[in-house]
């Protein structure tokens, strides 16, 4: 580890976003993230909560796929990705979340095209594909994967993915299909 992966003044870059009028630093995440990520899910009631152990990860392991948006130390959004291994053109995102208190202000769009440039830059601005897997009947999601493919000009296409079956033993989750957006050069 290079030492420079969890320092604490490490910016990916700062975006102002009109719905709080202030400056919101966006910058890779760090382990004393982990319990405010879980908080933030939590605060969302929206996104499938899981353990702090597992947002500690992310926070570390995950550093260089991931973001978060604070103001004064106060984390307002986030978004934890991973690239799978045997597919390193891929920037999967798994979670996305922005407070309350921040939504409506284009943060999650700015902290998505953030990431890519930067694992882009990781990459040797390589072209990059992003995926997620978003269930049928979150508009929201699907809209924001929508915009971001528009905002790019490149192409998203969804594939079956995930079943009902495999995310639960009562089936009461939806299908989460894949949708592939990209590549993005």
């Amino acid at each position: 580890m290079n030492g420079v992966q969890n320092a604490p003044d490490t910016r990916i870059r700062a975006h102002k976003t009109p719905a709080i009028a202030t400056q919101i630093a966006l910058r890779r995440p760090r382990g004393s993230d982990a319990i405010p990520i879980r908080e933030l899910v939590a605060e969302t009631g929206v996104l499938d909560l899981n353990s702090t152990y597992a947002y500690l990860l992310l926070a570390t392991d995950f550093a260089e796929t991931s973001i978060v948006a604070e103001v004064a130390g106060d984390l307002h959004g986030f978004i934890t990705g991973y690239q799978p291994p045997s597919r390193p053109d891929v920037l999967f995102v798994w979670q996305v979340a922005v407070a309350p208190r921040a939504q409506r202000g284009g943060l999650a769009a700015a902290m998505l095209d953030s990431l890519v440039a930067h694992v882009r830059s990781q990459r040797g601005h390589a072209p990059l594909t992003v995926e997620a897997t978003v269930a049928p009947g979150n508009a929201s999601s699907r809209a924001f994967f929508g915009a971001f493919a528009r905002r790019h000009g490149v192409p998203l296409r969804e594939h079956p993915h995930f079943t009902a079956a495999q995310l639960d033993p009562d089936q009461a989750h939806e299908d989460e299909p894949l949708l592939r957006i990209g590549p993005l050069a």
